[in-house]
């Protein structure tokens, strides 16, 4: 396997895990492989992170949410409507936080590869 190109700009202190700990928890991780359960509750809005990795992201439970990119400027809002165990790609994703404004918690599990 290759490394997985990433950006330097992206410092580890921005990292989700050390930037967001309260919503982005560890399940497992070797040198392939980062697996997060990402918990955002209802009414909470995470602080700046970034994910150096490209990854899989599986929803367990959707809530409506605003995504804000690095110059506080809400890039997309959802409605909430994303359905149990849809799964999408998701490229390495720059400065961003989530907020929650629904009445229940966001949950997901994100697989980080780190090597391809």
């Amino acid at each position: 396997m290759n490394q997985v190109q990433t950006t330097d700009q992206w410092e580890t202190h921005l990292d989700a895990v050390i930037a967001a700990p309260e919503s982005h928890i560890v399940l497992y991780e070797n040198d392939d492989v980062r697996v997060l359960r990402v918990v955002v509750q209802t009414g909470d809005r995470e602080p700046y992170h970034t994910h150096k990795w490209p990854s899989i992201f599986i929803m367990l439970q959707d809530s409506p949410l605003r995504y804000y990119d690095s110059s506080d400027q809400v890039k997309f809002e959802s409605d909430g409507s994303t359905q149990p165990w849809s799964t999408e790609w998701m490229d390495p994703e720059a400065l961003h936080s989530v907020e929650n404004f629904g009445d229940k918690a966001i949950e997901a599990i994100r697989i980080e590869l780190k090597k391809a």
